[in-house]
């Protein structure tokens, strides 16, 4: 298992040799971000999640796209872009649709006067999104100053994942 400080400390220079036999080979080098790179790119990557208020769906985009660009340059930007996508996927989304079916139970419920006890258990469903939002804040605030954030319950398995 690969040690926790390796998605912190900077990736080694990343060459591509390309080209056929008849030809010489093509060097492209792809050197490391740098520090603040790394802590600007998985802040965005967090921080993404705030389109889904606005877009419904567009807050995965960021963390999808940054994984993808960065991934072969930087453990580092790509653990925290995939932990960031899989934790807008669960915990925003899935608990917006537990709210949806709450307060759509409740509705129904109140028809009959006993749906006055879902009101609560909706209301708090309908917060942890909210929480969710500001979980991502102090993602991005701790990946930007270069701190290992790790999603609860989410990032030893995106862990787990990316190494495997």
């Amino acid at each position: 298992m690969t040690d926790h400080n390796d998605f912190i400390d900077p990736d080694p220079v990343i060459i591509d040799a390309h080209g056929d036999a008849s030809e010489n080979p093509v060097f492209n080098a792809q050197p490391s971000l740098e520090r603040s790179e790394e802590s600007t790119l998985s802040m965005f990557a967090h921080l993404g999640i705030f389109l889904n208020l606005f877009t419904g769906l567009l807050g995965l985009l960021p963390p999808l796209i940054i994984y993808f660009a960065y991934k072969d340059r930087s453990r580092y930007v790509a653990y925290q872009a995939l932990q960031a996508l899989v934790f807008q996927g669960v915990f925003f989304f899935g608990a917006a649709i537990l709210a949806g079916i709450a307060w759509a139970l409740s509705a129904i419920l109140t028809i009959v006067i006993v749906g006055l006890c879902g009101f609560p258990i909706a209301l708090l469903l309908t917060l942890i999104p909210i929480g969710a939002l500001v979980y991502a804040i102090v993602a991005a605030v701790d990946s930007y100053n270069h701190r290992d954030f790790k999603y609860w319950l989410v990032g030893d398995w995106v862990r787990d994942v990316y190494e495997g």
